[in-house]
């Protein structure tokens, strides 16, 4: 599952963190995904999130490089998988340098990756998680932000399955997806079986005509079974101004 998770900002009214995190939290729970890709998370938000369902782990550091700030955290069941290595990289020309910027930029942009083993089968799979920039005037840093995703994931070794979330701020078809279809698949609409609305960004609203820009895309020998975007709600009230994806896959 990908899911921006939406910061705990103060002027979000009814839609505040306090108000939708139970919301947040029954989502996961429904669907009961074994690793869980997030965006926009702060701490206190991870550590709530893990507190209602103990049989997830997450980790990560925040763009500042800290605990500070937005984190890509990664959560997974650990019953389920077992944590082999971790790191992150940050979306500029120095991309080991905490914290650093690019591309005129307003705000760090980084990447939260891990290599999983599945405990039941041994199989191992590496796992992307990103957030990219979200102003108009940042095409290009998107563009290449996903160049140096891309590029990073052509250093892994091919016979590991490689899988790639996050909310891109760019619409399915573009520029920068198109980039990743090179050399990945999209889950979306590789997938036999679909469910739910096509967007993903909702805004609160609950609207369906949004922008496609949570995805899920793919390498190697990992297809996806089913993908769902969750549309959850109670009463008119989401968990998130994004709606998530949920995927199915199946590795082979």
């Amino acid at each position: 599952m990908t899911f921006n998770v939406r910061y705990p900002a103060s002027g979000d009214g009814p839609n505040r963190w306090e108000l939708r995190r139970d919301l947040f939290v029954e989502t996961v729970r429904s669907f009961d995904p074994d690793l869980l890709g997030t965006q926009e998370l702060f701490e206190l938000q991870g550590q709530y999130i893990v507190e209602k369902l103990p049989e997830y782990t997450w980790f990560g550091i925040s763009r500042r490089g800290n605990h500070e700030d937005e984190h890509m955290g990664v959560f997974y069941k650990t019953a389920k998988l077992r944590l082999v290595e971790s790191g992150n990289f940050w979306l500029s020309e120095t991309p080991d340098v905490a914290g650093s910027m690019s591309w005129n930029v307003a705000l760090p942009r980084m990447v939260t990756w891990g290599l999983f083993e599945i405990k039941a089968t041994g199989r191992r799979f590496y796992h992307y998680n990103t957030h990219l920039p979200n102003r108009a005037e940042d095409a290009d840093a998107r563009l290449r932000g996903v160049r140096l995703i891309a590029e990073r994931a052509a250093r892994l070794p091919r016979d590991v399955p490689f899988i790639l979330t996050g909310d891109f701020n760019a619409p399915a078809g573009g520029e920068a997806f198109q980039l990743l279809e090179r050399e990945m698949k999209d889950a979306w609409s590789t997938a036999p079986f679909r469910f739910g609305p096509e967007g993903t960004n909702s805004g609160f609203s609950g609207s369906t005509t949004g922008r496609r820009i949570d995805w899920v895309f793919l390498r190697g020998a990992i297809n996806a079974v089913q993908a769902h975007t969750v549309t959850l709600n109670t009463a008119g009230r989401y968990p998130s101004d994004h709606f998530p994806v949920f995927t199915i896959l199946q590795v082979e």
